[in-house]
């Protein structure tokens, strides 16, 4: 079953350049770790060869996942965005209800997000709550703490 993943065009290349630096440089890295330790001796008790195998294997397997990540990839046309309501890559600027704080994030796909510049997950608690409302919506929000709400004052795009 395919996991189709949308990405923003920033999201895609970051990607795309984290894929590449695997196959054209950690790649032949591990192959070369694998050549030193096999001139070392006997392979049958060299764990030098084996640890280099083996970190050889896991990077394959990250470059496999990373490949059907970058298969499976949809680039999202920001154009195209309705900001009437609250979709993946909608800006949306928020009020705590409890406490009158405001904040502004941006819903992102999991692998984009990063709170430290306001990108949050389309999956997480908040970003779930607030897919499809409007403005002057009230999202409830459930946390592991209880319920927060959240006053949408405003939509934008990127």
């Amino acid at each position: 079953m395919s996991n189709i993943s949308y990405y923003t065009v920033e999201g895609l290349q970051k990607l795309k350049d984290e894929l590449n630096h695997l196959k054209d440089i950690e790649r032949p890295k591990a192959s070369q770790a694998i050549a030193e330790a096999r001139d070392k001796g006997d392979l049958s008790e060299n764990a030098e060869y084996d640890a280099a195998k083996e970190a050889q294997g896991l990077l394959e397997l990250r470059i496999s996942k990373m490949e059907e990540t970058f298969a499976n990839a949809r680039l999202i046309d920001e154009s195209q965005l309705d900001t009437s309501k609250v979709l993946v890559l909608s800006t949306v600027k928020l009020k705590n209800q409890a406490n009158g704080m405001e904040m502004k994030y941006t819903l992102v796909a999991e692998s984009e997000a990063d709170l430290k510049t306001g990108k949050i997950s389309v999956t997480s608690p908040i970003g779930k709550g607030l897919l499809g409302k409007s403005v002057g919506d009230v999202a409830e929000v459930q946390v592991p703490n209880g319920i927060i709400k959240f006053e949408i004052l405003e939509i934008t795009r990127n």
